[in-house]
């Protein structure tokens, strides 16, 4: 059996980290709803925007989303003229997803809150630290598999 120590959950490792993202994913949420995206609509927009023609699979692993959901947040951005996704796949049964002019300029409006606040909560952190945590966090990720 595992031995658990007498401090109170709150004071865990991985409550705080749920913690710091509840609080980015809030701020994120307001910030985004005036500009009409969603906090997945936007992390789909930034995916395609680095790697046009991602399918729907791919997407959903970038935006920590499942599949089925993944499905919900294209099928809005496409009524929304935001993105475009190929009627036909050339290769299996993906169908690539491509950004449209209008998605492109929306990711860019967004990006401003977005960046704002990365750069609020990274100035929480002292600069001769950051790159320290950084590696932390991608190692803590690693060790869980992700």
């Amino acid at each position: 059996m595992a031995q658990h120590t007498t401090a109170p959950a709150t004071a865990m490792l991985g409550y705080r980290l749920k913690r710091a993202a509840s609080a980015l994913r809030s701020r994120m949420d307001e910030g985004l709803r005036p500009h009409g995206l969603t906090v997945p609509q936007y992390a789909t927009l930034e995916l395609l925007d680095a790697q046009p023609g991602l399918s729907n699979a791919e997407l959903a692993r970038g935006a920590f989303v499942t599949r089925q959901s993944m499905n919900v947040v294209l099928r809005g951005l496409a009524d929304g003229g935001l993105v475009r996704r190929a009627e036909v796949s050339e290769h299996g049964r993906a169908l690539p997803t491509h950004l449209t002019d209008d998605g492109r300029r929306r990711l860019e409006a967004a990006r401003d809150v977005v960046f704002a606040l990365d750069r609020q909560m990274t100035a929480a952190v002292p600069g001769r630290r950051l790159a320290d945590l950084l590696t932390d966090l991608d190692a803590m990720a690693a060790e869980l598999g992700r």
